[in-house]
């Protein structure tokens, strides 16, 4: 496991520093397996920091997949990894030699709702109005577009998660909605938040 001050999402992509040793030798595991791709768990840190360990760390959280590992001078690692599922920690285990837990893979409820491609258009066009005020208002929002997101409508509403200007609070919240209608619904209600700070400062 790797515990972050962020979010990961499925879909996702996510680099990383490694430096610490307990995260070098994770790494150095993760890939001397040759029985599945080289995978670890990321969850949000609640309370504490990063380095150093003694932090309280969520339930929640996405299995990271590592697409790119370049070995770095002194040991480091400089490592892309792809969010790919959620998953649930059942219980934490000793940090020996790095973070470890006991999990369990934990899909999406009503993935296939008829609902949702939908639901999923009209958070686009939501979110894309959102962005565009947000630029109005000098935020640096030029690179963000929401015409990349996926066309499987429950992956997509991890994108339109992630690509939306929240918190990690708000986007851990949507990761642990049961559902992908749930998510969305989340979505729009820290949306409205969002909207409402950004007409304030425009006047």
């Amino acid at each position: 496991m790797f515990p972050l001050g962020s979010v990961l999402l499925p879909g996702g992509i996510m680099p990383l520093h490694v430096f610490e040793p307990r995260y070098r030798q994770l790494v150095i595991d993760c890939l001397a397996s040759d029985d599945a791709p080289p995978e670890f768990g990321v969850t949000l840190i609640e309370r504490g920091w990063e380095v150093g360990g003694g932090d309280e760390r969520a339930t929640i959280g996405t299995v990271a997949r590592m697409v790119d590992v370049q070995a770095l001078p002194d040991g480091r690692y400089a490592v892309i990894a792809v969010g790919t599922r959620r998953l649930r920690v059942n219980a934490w285990l000793p940090d020996d030699p790095y973070p470890l837990a006991d999990v369990d893979d934990w899909p999406d409820d009503d993935s296939d709702d008829p609902r949702l491609p939908a639901r999923v258009d009209e958070l686009r066009q939501r979110l894309d109005a959102v962005l565009s005020l947000a630029g109005r208002s000098g935020d640096s929002v030029d690179e963000v577009t929401t015409d990349e997101i996926s066309p499987d409508p429950l992956l997509a509403t991890y994108h339109l998660t992630g690509l939306a200007p929240i918190g990690p609070a708000d986007r851990y919240r949507a990761l642990c909605a049961p559902n992908p209608l749930t998510r969305l619904d989340l979505l729009a209600e820290s949306l409205d938040d969002v909207e409402a700070m950004l007409r304030f400062r425009l006047g």
